[in-house]
Parts: structure tokens; C-alpha cells; sequence
């Protein structure tokens, strides 16, 4: 089971829109040696919804190809047909892909059952470990832990992200107890609690621009040291808050810009960081020790 922190890596682009391969290996090679434990390639932070599908597949492959095995490297396959996201989890496990992390179908706010079976369907029509995604901030849809204790029963369906940010989901499903099945935070700002409450990680938005100090942060709370924990993301409480101060990946996209990492290139409908939030992010990044 992969525990610790787990980047929702950004896909750089150049100020054209082109993806930026050579900014992607620099920022994953930087993942790695600050201590990431995995890497989530095109979901949410990825762009997964403005890179077209030949986009999509050959970000994964490339962020496989980089990586090398070093750590496990898990592609965002979800999509709110079926069928498609059964072909994009296919591709990404033909690319070598440690697993597949499938959102919730959003918009057409599938029924507790519908979501069951979309999620049987791809998990038998591809043998590769299947991580879900529960975001209803984004998709409209929420899945409950009823619908995810029946899904952990089925042998490639390995973890869940669970995004709402509610720490009684968080005890609920940890109350579950289901054997094997990895339980990860996908909200930065309650990541630590839910750790020490169970949890086996974080998939994070922060790690982009701080890898090191959210690898130390999980550590410490998953080795159930709170105090150390607490220090830690206490620095960090700035990004966790600023980097969303628009949808993400906006403000993270700008942030690692600032820090010179990559280009500052987004895609239409997603637009630069409106100038109002730029002290802010500043100030954030700073205080982490990231920014002179």
C-alpha cells in the first residue's frame, strides 16, 4: 500500500498552451528527491479536462518514462462515461502505470448504484489498481462510504481520495475498517487530521511547491507524532489556504511560475491568477520558506 505524500502533479505549459515537457521532468525530478511517495499524473491539478485524449495518454507516458520506477506513478483515468474512462484507464495501464485514479462521474450525478456499477465496469474491463475519487465541490456528486465498502470488496478497486474535506467522512470511513484498502486525503487543510485519524496519506495540491515539507508532514503523522506534525503544516497552513484561493490548479499553476519552476501557461476556460491574489500566494510561499 502506498502511504505518505502524494503529488496531483501540474501539467506545465508554455505561454502558447503547448505542454511543456522538458518544465514536467525538471518538476517531477523534484518530487522525487524531496521525498514524494507517489505521483498522480492529468487529474484534477493535471488539466486532465483541457488536454485533448492523445494529450492526456502521452503526459502519462512521459511522467512513466521520467520516473523510472523510482516511485509508483498513478494516472487520472476518470471520465463521466463509462466507456471512456474505461479506455483511458487501458491506455494509461498498456503505458506501464502503477494504477488509475477515476474521479466520480460529475456533472450527470449518477445514483449511489449507478456509481457502483460504473466503477465495477472499469475495474473488471481493466486489471490494473484502481484508486476512486470523491470530489462533489467539483463534480455534483458525492459518493458515500456505503457505495465505497461495496467497491473495496472488488479486487482491483485498491484505495479512495477522498476530497470533501469533512473530517466525520473521514472517521466514517476509517470506521469501515476495510482490510487492504488505502484511504487518502484529497483535501490539503485537513490532511494532518486525517492522518492521525487513520488515513494512510494525502494527495496533494500543496506538495507541487513543497514536496519536502509535506513528505515530512505525513511522516510525522502517520508515525503518530501530532506535535511534529502540527509544526510542520503550520507553515504550511498558508499554501493550503492561498492555493485555492481561485479552482485549482490556477494558483498553484502561478505559484510555481513565481518560483521560476516552469512557465506560467494555463488553458481556456482556466485563466491566470487574477491580480488580486497574487500578495497573497506571495506571502504564503514565502512564509514556507519557498520565495526570497
Amino acid at each position: 500500500m502506498i502511504t505518505g505524500s502524494i503529488v496531483a502533479i501540474v501539467t506545465p505549459m508554455n505561454d502558447s498552451g503547448d505542454v511543456d515537457y522538458p518544465s514536467l521532468d525538471s518538476l517531477l525530478e523534484r518530487q522525487i528527491s524531496g521525498g514524494t511517495s507517489a505521483i498522480v499524473s492529468v487529474g484534477t491539478s493535471g488539466e486532465s479536462s483541457t488536454l485533448s485524449v492523445t494529450e492526456h495518454t502521452n503526459v502519462i507516458k512521459r511522467t512513466i518514462d521520467v520516473v523510472a520506477g523510482r516511485i509508483p506513478v498513478i494516472a487520472g483515468t476518470g471520465a463521466n462515461s463509462t466507456v471512456e474512462a474505461i479506455h483511458l484507464t487501458e491506455s494509461a495501464r498498456a503505458a506501464g502505470a502503477d494504477g488509475a485514479l477515476l474521479v466520480t462521474p460529475y456533472y450527470i450525478k449518477p445514483p449511489q448504484e449507478g456509481l457502483y456499477r460504473h466503477f465495477k465496469a472499469i475495474g473488471e474491463a481493466v486489471d490494473l489498481p484502481q484508486y476512486l475519487y470523491n470530489v462533489p465541490s467539483r463534480t455534483g456528486c458525492d459518493m458515500l462510504p456505503s457505495t465505497v465498502a461495496r467497491l473495496a470488496e472488488l479486487p482491483n478497486i485498491v484505495g479512495i481520495k477522498e476530497a470533501t474535506g469533512d473530517l466525520d467522512r473521514v472517521r466514517d470511513l476509517v470506521a469501515l475498517e476495510l482490510p487492504d484498502f488505502g484511504l487518502y486525503s484529497g483535501d490539503d487543510g485537513t490532511a494532518r487530521a486525517s492522518m492521525l485519524a487513520g488515513f494512510h496519506g494525502n494527495i496533494s495540491v500543496t506538495a507541487n511547491v513543497a514536496p519536502d515539507a509535506m513528505a515530512k508532514m505525513c511522516a510525522a503523522a502517520l508515525a503518530g507524532d501530532a506535535d511534529t506534525a502540527s509544526e510542520i503544516d503550520a507553515i504550511l497552513a498558508g499554501l493550503h489556504s492561498a492555493l485555492f484561493a481561485e479552482p485549482n490548479p490556477i494558483p498553484v499553476k502561478w505559484a510555481l511560475a513565481e518560483m521560476g519552476l516552469m512557465p506560467g501557461g494555463i488553458r481556456l476556460p482556466l485563466v491566470e491568477l487574477d491580480e488580486w491574489h497574487h500578495a497573497d500566494v506571495r506571502a504564503a510561499l514565502r512564509n514556507a520558506g519557498l520565495l526570497d
